[in-house]
């Protein structure tokens, strides 16, 4: 199980930074106005996304990956929280409100799920 669970968060990560470099708009649209350079910092979110999934794949870059992820985890929630408040959509069938909202609560269980795998062997 704990194999697969690493596959999994990999997976994801992976995934999520391969959706921000091919179709950053919809990133690009929930970074708070205050932060500059949204497709900047979109790329740079989905680089880091890419480095933390392969990074977890591996045992001697795991534990530094992790703690990269769940730095990073940290510093989108912002994101969230604007989409949230902001009830911003990024897809042409608008998102029900508790979906922007329920973003906010899986934050804290990814960040849990990412810390948990830093000494996870494979």
């Amino acid at each position: 199980m704990k194999k697969f669970s690493l596959y999994a968060a990999a997976a994801l990560f992976l995934g999520a930074g391969f959706l921000h470099l091919v179709r950053p708009g919809p990133f690009a649209a929930i970074v708070p106005p205050y932060i500059p350079q949204h497709f900047a910092v979109v790329y740079i979110s989905g680089m880091a996304e890419i480095a933390g999934g392969v990074g977890l794949l591996m045992r001697r870059t795991r534990w530094l990956a992790a703690w990269s992820l769940v730095l990073l985890l940290v510093a989108v929630f912002p994101a969230n929280v604007n989409m949230a408040v902001n009830h911003v959509q990024v897809s042409a069938k608008p998102l029900p409100d508790w979906v922007l909202w329920g973003r906010l609560f899986l934050q804290p269980l990814l960040i849990w799920w990412v810390f948990s795998l830093r000494k996870s062997e494979k």
